[in-house]
């Protein structure tokens, strides 16, 4: 009986000392004192369809993040991937070629594909370090947005309404946007945990050496990686012009950050080779809270970009030393 009941509670503390468990401790006390200091404005159905609209695309970018982060890359270019692909959707619905919304999608993807193979292909077989080609090819991107749009945006009335109206829709209580975060979640989780590729993208961000001689394409892997994480840009890209049912060249701008930001928070190393989608999806979500709350406790608008990276920094403090902690655990509990 004692014997059991010991089990018990190791595997309780074990959970606890876990980061994705920290995490949800962590965002859970967020939301307490958030709805404390709103006077209970904030867990309100209609806050919580907002939170989950419009930070759905942010969430689904950092999924594409946490993958390129696992094989210990980076990528900065997808806020520019993002609106490259919804300015040249957005473009050839209003020009009457695209007249399908599903194909509308299928577009932004394939566009967000192309951006991201290229990338791939340029760190994989120009060597080039990850940073600096996705700072080039962002500004390259971001220069095609305009270029292809004549510096001009494109209005709602110029936009199909399915296509519009799929981001205010639900199915089941929740936004057509959120349930996008959901599917993606789930494959994403399915991928990484039960798929031979899902392995290799370990493998590859945690000993490249060893992964090349055990057989594993790095180059071929890179590639890969960079261009699913393209086609979700591309995705994101289709999810933020049907939800803001308007197309300009600035979209996005900065977005990077915030899905680095939420990748980190969740755990993932930016060294390689270490983080879940379940992580991600806490980081994701803790930022979106932050960033939905902060009007709401009447912080001053010139207070909160600062306010939001001193929580943020403090959330990766947490996570960083229940990490170091688990890791010490893990050598001592090593038979020598």
């Amino acid at each position: 009986m004692i014997q059991t009941k010991s089990k018990s509670l190791g595997k309780f503390s074990g959970l606890l000392r876990s980061r994705e468990s920290s995490l949800l401790l962590v965002m859970i006390l967020l939301v307490l004192v958030i709805q404390w200091r709103s006077g209970g404005a904030f867990l309100t159905k209609t806050v919580i369809t907002q939170l989950t609209q419009n930070y759905a695309y942010t969430m689904v970018l950092s999924f594409g993040m946490l993958l390129v982060l696992l094989i210990g890359g980076i990528d900065i270019s997808i806020g520019a991937t993002l609106a490259l692909s919804g300015m040249s959707t957005s473009l050839l619905m209003a020009d009457g070629i695209i007249t399908n919304p599903l194909l509308a999608f299928l577009f932004s993807i394939v566009v967000g594909s192309i951006c991201g193979s290229v990338i791939g292909v340029t760190i994989s077989k120009g060597k080039v370090i990850p940073i600096i080609a996705t700072l080039g090819l962002q500004y390259i991107f971001r220069g095609l947005t305009y270029l292809v749009s004549g510096t001009k945006w494109v209005p709602s009335d110029k936009m199909l309404a399915g296509y519009k109206s799929f981001a205010q829709g639900s199915f089941l209580g929740l936004n057509n946007l959120f349930w996008i975060v959901i599917i993606m979640f789930v494959a994403m989780f399915v991928f990484l945990k039960w798929t031979n590729f899902g392995r290799q993208i370990y493998e590859v961000g945690s000993n490249p050496e060893a992964a090349k001689i055990s057989g594993i394409r790095i180059d071929r892997v890179k590639i890969a990686v960079y261009t699913i994480n393209g086609a979700i840009a591309g995705l994101a890209g289709a999810m933020y012009t049907s939800m803001y049912a308007t197309a300009q060249g600035n979209m996005a701008n900065g977005a990077e950050m915030d899905v680095i930001a939420a990748c980190v928070i969740g755990g993932v190393s930016l060294d390689g080779g270490q983080g879940s989608a379940f992580g991600v999806l806490l980081g994701a979500t803790t930022i979106a809270i932050i960033s939905k709350s902060l009007s709401l406790v009447g912080i001053d608008a010139f207070w909160q970009q600062a306010l939001k990276g001193g929580i943020i920094a403090v959330a990766v403090l947490i996570n960083v030393i229940v990490q170091r902690n688990a890791a010490r655990r893990a050598l001592e509990g090593r038979e020598i």
